[in-house]
């Protein structure tokens, strides 16, 4: 049975949402979905999407429970697509459509949504207690969108899966280093930095009866340390690569992505309130960027 025209147009209006999604709120990421075959767009540009709306969630309330009841809506939105119920929401009915066509784990939507879901439910201002705590969340975040984005191409590599976990740390770390200035403007602490890392650095103060970071000269040390261990997930990544199946190197690209904001945050000496990091595309010029990934996805590299 085919699909009614009204139903047809519907669902081309929410892949074009997901597509404008990515595009406006993860540009890196936008540009490296491009190179992906046309078959498996439709599905990474939804996952993608979905990654936007629940990051969304805490950021575009004034009320912490106002974005915690958002994400829960939105684990509940995973059980009633899977369901096969009707959800009256753009990434709800692209997702729908994904999940009708391709093998997509529940597990790894879940996991990202419920990892957002613990960190939406720590007590204000706390901070993670270990490296190895804040890199769980690194996976759970952006490791799950690689993976499902390997199922959508019915990709099945444990090597693949393997690099994927690495980049997919490597990038959510990254990334969380990038944005601490927007969460400290927001919330007036350091909310990202591990409580191990900061006690190393000296910049573990106790507030309240509960552990802080202290803003000081020592910061960038402490961003160091948290960008190493992204660094050397990226290296194990990049070890993976000759076993890699081919079909599989373009899902990897955003490797690029972490190396060029790696790269940015070693320039301005890991500084993360340097106004540079933020510049351009992870602080390299637009059109540095797309040259360098068109590059690698020619040379079928990550």
């Amino acid at each position: 049975m085919t699909a009614s025209p009204a139903a047809g147009s519907s669902l081309q209006a929410a892949l074009s949402y997901c597509v404008r999604q990515v595009r406006s709120y993860d540009y890196h990421h936008y540009l490296c979905l491009l190179h992906l075959p046309p078959p498996m767009r439709k599905a990474a540009f939804t996952f993608r999407a979905f990654n936007v709306e629940t990051a969304k969630a805490m950021d575009v309330v004034s009320d912490p429970k106002t974005g915690l009841m958002r994400l829960l809506w939105w684990k509940d939105v995973i059980d009633k697509v899977f369901a096969n119920k009707l959800v009256e929401h753009p990434v709800a009915l692209a997702l729908s459509s994904v999940v009708s066509d391709h093998k997509v784990s529940k597990h790894w939507l879940k996991r990202s949504v419920e990892a957002r879901i613990n960190d939406a439910n720590r007590d204000e201002g706390a901070i993670p207690e270990t490296s190895a705590e804040l890199e769980r969340y690194a996976e759970d975040t952006q490791s799950t969108i690689l993976y499902m984005t390997l199922q959508a191409g019915g990709i099945q590599s444990t090597v693949a899966d393997h690099a994927a976990s690495h980049i997919g740390k490597a990038s959510g770390l990254l990334l969380l280093l990038k944005a601490l200035p927007h969460h400290v403007n927001k919330q007036g602490v350091i909310p990202y930095l591990p409580a191990d890392v900061a006690e190393e650095c000296g910049l573990l103060t106790w507030e309240g009866g509960r552990s802080e970071v202290r803003m000081d000269d020592r910061l960038p040390d402490a961003v160091f340390k948290v960008a190493s261990i992204a660094e050397a997930h990226l290296h194990k990544a990049w070890e993976l690569a000759s076993s890699v199946p081919r079909e599989a190197i373009p899902v990897l690209l955003p490797a690029l992505p972490a190396q060029v904001l790696l790269d940015s945050l070693r320039r301005c000496e890991f500084n993360v309130f340097d106004s540079r990091v933020s510049r351009g595309v992870h602080g390299v010029s637009p059109l540095w960027y797309q040259l360098k990934l068109n590059w690698y996805a020619w040379r079928n590299k990550y």
